[in-house]
């Protein structure tokens, strides 16, 4: 056992300890679990990150109204020490079926659905200050890279110059003792939202012509994306570009990779780059790079509802986001990143990223 699970160990017995002192001593047991509400998350002006405040709420045995959380929470707390315990990993689908069953002679289970149980999940990495990759637990990989760099992952060399048209499938889990990162020639990264864009770029070998790692995250990049795109920020010094739509969604996205999303406020230092580039699709690309009218899209009520929102989030009020974002509901209309396809199939690699590149016509 490496002394990161030796340390997870001793967290979640600490925390049994303490729920069996309390017991012996004749009181409730409690749990004091972070809150991971909107009330609770502040915006590091400093850092450049979404943080989680200090407010807790207390989960009581002796509560009808709480008592099976506190038991769930000790449930995924004892699977997970199995787990390190016999140095093996398993999907929060599994654990779910790990921990599900049926109490005693009643027709109550322990989970009714996975919704149920992921939330516990994240309770428990808040409580014991622990993440979920540390408990041994990884979710579907979602995402792929491509690009200038050479990696090992779990003892195998991967050349990410060599991964074909799909590119090598990023795993949920990536921190140091899984994922190695050897030779590159990157000077960048660029995260982009979709994975047709990503088959494009990769297709007309941006990252050869440019030098860069390519990554793409299927929308919303999971957390091992986002973990990632961090270590190859933080450990190798990359600048890291962001290309999204240019809509709510699209924005939003990019604000989460730069300073975290409010739900895993605990994992901002973690996954946030706050130093992330938005290289488009911005607000006043239809007119710079003369995109006809029929490929733009009206906004929805929600899309401009949301937009009005954004506007006033501390993480976008620079005058630059500010200009950005009035522009877009000024308009009324939106932009996918394939509407540059309407002017040439590799516009996108020939034309409007290295323009945007070399002319630093980025937001941050």
């Amino acid at each position: 056992m490496d002394a990161t699970a030796k340390k997870t160990t001793q967290k979640l017995v600490k925390l049994a300890d303490a729920v069996i002192g309390q017991t012996n001593a004749g009181k409730n047991p409690a749990l004091a679990v972070p809150t991971r509400t909107l009330a609770n998350v502040r915006f590091n002006e400093k850092k450049r990150i979404i943080e989680l405040g200090g407010d807790t709420q207390k989960r009581l045995f002796f509560n009808v109204g709480q008592a099976k959380k506190f038991m769930q929470t000790f449930l995924v707390g004892a699977a997970c020490k199995e787990l390190i315990a016999e140095g093996k990993t398993t999907s929060i689908r599994d654990l779910y079926y790990l921990t599900k069953h049926t109490l005693g002679e009643t027709k109550q289970n322990t989970f009714e659905e996975q919704e149920e149980s992921d939330p516990i999940i994240e309770d428990l990495e808040v409580t014991v200050d622990a993440l979920r990759e540390e408990l041994h637990l990884f979710a579907s990989n979602k995402g792929n890279l491509v690009g200038e760099i050479t990696l090992v992952d779990s003892g195998d060399t991967i050349d990410a110059r060599r991964m074909g048209s799909g590119g090598w499938g990023v795993p949920s889990i990536v921190e140091a003792d899984v994922i190695q990162f050897k030779r590159h020639e990157a000077k960048f990264v660029l995260l982009v939202e979709k994975d047709a864009v990503f088959r494009r770029l990769n297709e007309d070998r941006f990252w050869k012509k440019h030098h860069c790692i390519l990554i793409h995250g299927g929308g919303q990049p999971p957390r091992g994306v986002r973990r990632l795109v961090n270590r190859l920020h933080e450990e190798l010094g990359l600048p890291v570009y962001v290309l999204v739509d240019n809509d709510p969604w699209g924005f939003y996205i990019y604000s989460v990779v730069k300073q975290g999303s409010i739900n895993l406020a605990y994992e901002s230092m973690r996954m946030a780059v706050p130093k992330a580039r938005f290289v488009g699709l911005s607000s006043f690309d239809k007119a710079k790079f003369e995109l006809p009218d029929n490929v733009t899209i009206k906004m929805t009520d929600d899309d401009e509802r949301r937009g009005k929102q954004m506007l006033a989030y501390p993480w976008f009020q620079k005058k630059q986001w500010q200009k950005e974002l009035t522009q877009m509901l000024k308009s009324g209309i939106k932009l996918e990143i394939e509407a540059l396809s309407s002017m040439g199939i590799s516009f996108i690699t020939e034309e409007y990223l290295p323009r945007k590149l070399r002319d630093g016509d980025w937001l941050e």
